[in-house]
């Protein structure tokens, strides 16, 4: 039904024939709108009722779409319209979140609905084969716990904690996961597990998943800060995730926010890393306090309102908001979600960060622009790893159902 196993070439590059673009405008209208009616269909697609009418049919003959009755506040008079929308287990996605610290594996179906689980703890940055096979086994096991037959699965995304090249298939693992240097992931895990592969920037899966189901859902122009080991953005700019030249856009936590400051894993002085992620002011109380805290110590830490705790935090908040604040006049965002192991700690983060925004920045910028933490938590980087194969997904249908 689904592009063939080992095909790493996206469907959605082929060309849709004129006989398609109505199931593509269709499905796509159906991937913004959980439930649609008939009347609904015709007005967002542009197309004529006739068509809409064979379209919808030929989608429910072929198990994709479904009909149901709007219930009985959807009209107060006459016979409640019929509601048209996908068929949740009409086709499935796979993600990986591939951080330094764990291999987490999620199975959604096509609305992105999770249906299955599962996170292995481990030492990433430095064993690629084990984490890979971990990857392979997970991927095994939530089709055959959830029961989806391979061939339902339209592909697996992954994510990484480290910058992927604009073409999707590199790392730039230098300094970063040491270990992946020269490692080609897409490759590996295509061999591996048989299906089509995609990989994205954990940040940059973030902004997808907090757009499509989180706090930034139905803004064309968000920002997605992950305060975690690592430190990184994503952007979606006009609808359109924000890669750069390279496809390395978004590094926030390699800007120099203290030029005299300690030296980063990047070789550069005072970047936002060494100041506001959890490591780093797990090392800054550990240097203060003559004693060991780990980064697992601190929202524990904050729940009790030690002073040098709450202290540390709201610098790192001014440390995060003086970099926001460029890319704020930058790129005029309506929303920053905040996510990463950092955002646990509530507004003692966020009012730095709001307050430091604001007076960084012209009023006309801030004055709309909503500051707020992350709707998904740590869930963000795989649902959205899962939510690239899914951007797919009304090409995909749409040549599936005609083929």
């Amino acid at each position: 039904m689904f592009p063939s196993v080992g095909d790493n070439s996206a469907v959605t590059e082929g060309p849709i024939g004129l006989s398609d673009l109505g199931r593509v405008r269709v499905l796509r209208a159906l991937v913004t709108s959980p439930q649609l009616s008939r009347s609904e269909l015709v007005g967002l697609t542009g197309l004529a009722r006739a068509t809409v009418a064979s379209v919808v049919y030929e989608l429910i003959s072929s198990g994709v779409v479904r009909e149901s009755a709007a219930g009985a506040a959807g009209s107060r008079t006459g016979r409640p319209p019929h509601m048209v929308s996908l068929e949740p287990e009409a086709a499935y996605a796979l993600g990986l979140d591939v951080a330094h610290d764990h291999v987490r594996a999620v199975l959604t179906d096509v609305v992105g609905t999770v249906r299955w689980d599962r996170t292995v703890q481990m030492a990433v940055d430095g064993d690629p084969v084990r984490s890979l096979e971990t990857a392979a086994r997970l991927v095994d096991s939530a089709l055959t716990d959830a029961g989806v037959p391979r061939e339902k699965v339209l592909g697996l995304g992954a994510g990484f904690a480290c910058p992927i090249d604009r073409e999707g298939r590199g790392l730039y693992a230098e300094g970063i996961m040491p270990g992946w240097i020269g490692v080609r992931p897409v490759d590996e895990l295509t061999r591996r597990t048989g299906l089509p592969v995609q990989i994205i920037n954990d940040a940059n899966a973030g902004v997808l998943a907090e757009r499509r189901y989180g706090a930034a859902r139905g803004c064309d122009n968000a920002l997605y800060v992950r305060l975690s080991t690592g430190i990184g953005a994503g952007a979606i700019c006009d609808g359109r995730m924000l890669l750069g030249h390279g496809g390395i856009a978004g590094e926030l936590g390699h800007i120099a926010v203290e030029e005299r400051g300690m030296l980063c894993r990047c070789g550069n002085r005072g970047c936002l890393e060494t100041i506001a992620s959890p490591p780093a002011i797990a090392d800054l109380l550990t240097r203060s306090w003559g004693r060991r805290v780990s980064r697992t110590d601190l929202l524990d830490l904050l729940r009790t309102g030690d002073r040098g705790i709450v202290r540390v935090v709201e610098d790192a908040g001014v440390a995060v908001g003086k970099a926001l604040a460029a890319a704020v006049v930058m790129l005029n965002p309506q929303v920053i979600v905040v996510g990463g192991d950092l955002a646990a700690a509530g507004d003692t983060l966020l009012e730095p960060i709001r307050r430091t925004i604001t007076r960084n920045t012209m009023l006309c910028h801030a004055e709309s622009l909503r500051i707020v933490p992350s709707a998904l938590g740590d869930s963000a980087g795989v649902r959205g790893a899962a939510a690239l194969v899914l951007e797919g997904v009304p090409e995909t249908l749409a040549l599936a159902v005609a083929s």
